[in-house]
């Protein structure tokens, strides 16, 4: 079951918003309902966000992804559609179960830090537990660890005016943390900050997320730091949602022209990883193999070098065709193994940590999972080809060409 599950989703401003739910419903667009004085912020959102994961939603300016969010925290009722939280439909709730959903529920973390001045760092990093009557010494503890968990160890006494920006923002972040709830909303929660400290926050997240995870949806008007933070990203155009995937799906399968040309500029190279682009490893051999077998194999597979894997599918070596051809013609029965040269990556590693390694390298990068088995390979003409992006008459080109590659 998700954690939030959105399901068509719809706010109109205006005197008779319901008569723009049914002009929708008609087929009119946000600009007939402009004309008759209402104003679709929001159109038939459908989506959810899974136990755990960083969701973002991204849009430019007035494509309603702020007005996404407050309904989401209950600020603002749906005009139409519903809106479920730990399975609990949250669109008809009194105002008193509303307010104690937010207090136990979900924590916001605001772009302009939303502190108290004349409160103390512990204070306001603690300031959700007083709301729920959590007893002093119990919320100083809590406000004492969330600031730690964020870098701030030893600030609670000082107060919000004595900090940098980004520290005043890690306080939000540490407020959200000591309220203790499973689900964070964060609203353009790093947009006022500088690049350096934002990538520093970005930074901060993750770890924190690899630590903790949190629920968090996460909105933002920075493709980059969409395709950073998010495993699955909603882009948002006009009020509606026109695509959901992961950074690797949106990029290079984007489902309409207007994404297509929203990821043009992307530097593919820090959002693809290794697992990404890498090929089904078809011509290995184990370490019995013989020479002849190995000379017969590179031949069918046209290739002038063969991986050797154990039977734990770990790597033990490599044999080109040189050292194989020489095998052969002097008869020997054991295999050239050589041990050096060749290159482990992560699935996770970026593409941009796979070059200099590619190039350094005779032999495909070898791609293996935490055990350390194989579980792909990326020759070089593979990782260079993913630099492309895909043909807009054909969005998922790139994947088209990685037989047996995956996602």
């Amino acid at each position: 079951m998700p954690v939030i599950e959105a399901t068509g989703l719809t706010k109109i401003f205006g005197r008779r918003p319901q008569r723009g739910v049914r002009m929708l419903a008609e087929g009119a667009d946000r600009d007939h309902l402009r004309r008759e004085g209402l104003t679709a912020a929001v159109i038939d959102a459908t989506f959810d966000v899974r136990a755990g994961e960083i969701f973002v939603v991204m849009g430019l300016s007035g494509s309603g992804k702020s007005t996404l969010i407050r309904m989401i925290n209950g600020l603002l009722e749906p005009t139409a559609g519903t809106l479920r939280m730990d399975g609990e439909d949250v669109t008809h709730l009194s105002p008193a179960r509303l307010r104690e959903m937010r207090r136990t529920k979900v924590s916001m973390v605001f772009q302009h830090f939303a502190l108290l001045p004349h409160r103390t760092v512990g204070e306001n990093a603690a300031y959700a537990l007083q709301l729920r009557g959590v007893n002093k010494a119990d919320r100083q503890k809590a406000g004492e660890e969330a600031l730690a968990l964020v870098g701030l160890k030893g600030w609670g006494g000082h107060m919000p005016s004595e900090l940098s920006g980004g520290m005043r923002q890690r306080v939000g972040l540490a407020r959200a943390l000591a309220a203790g709830t499973d689900i964070m909303l964060m609203d353009e929660a790093f947009s006022a900050l500088d690049p350096l400290i934002r990538k520093e926050m970005q930074d901060q997240l993750l770890e924190l997320q690899a630590e903790l995870g949190k629920t968090i949806l996460f909105i933002t008007h920075d493709l980059n730091e969409a395709m950073r933070l998010g495993e699955r990203i909603a882009m948002m155009r006009d009020g509606r949602i026109v695509q959901v995937g992961s950074a690797e799906e949106i990029l290079n399968e984007p489902a309409n022209d207007y994404v297509s040309q929203f990821v043009a500029d992307v530097d593919r190279t820090r959002v693809l990883t290794a697992g990404t682009v890498m090929e089904r490893p078809v011509a290995v051999i184990g370490p019995q193999t013989g020479p002849k077998a190995a000379h017969r194999l590179m031949r069918e597979n046209q290739t002038h070098a063969l991986l050797v894997v154990g039977k734990d599918r770990k790597v033990r070596g490599m044999v080109w065709e040189e050292d194989i051809a020489d095998a052969v013609r002097e008869g020997t029965e054991q295999l050239p193994l050589r041990s050096e040269g060749v290159e482990q990556v992560s699935p996770d590693d970026s593409l941009a940590d796979l070059f200099q390694r590619s190039a350094a390298s005779r032999a495909p990068l070898a791609v293996v999972n935490e055990a350390g088995a194989l579980v792909g390979i990326i020759p070089r003409v593979t990782l260079l080809s993913a630099l492309a992006p895909p043909t807009p008459d054909e969005p998922g080109a790139l994947l088209k060409t990685m037989a047996g590659g995956t996602r």
